[in-house]
């Protein structure tokens, strides 16, 4: 994760979430955006 780049992570998350992939894989990549202060760069979707 951490090769890579925060627009390419916040991109990772945004389509993991739209794909519905595992939730074990979305926490990681949310992990990571808070690791790297970048969750208030997350919009709300339901």
């Amino acid at each position: 994760m951490r090769r890579l780049s925060d627009e390419l992570l916040v991109e990772s998350y945004q389509k993991a979430k739209e794909l519905k992939l595992s939730h074990e894989f979305i926490c990681l990549i949310e992990s990571e955006l808070q690791r790297r202060s970048l969750m208030h760069k997350m919009t709300i979707t339901p």
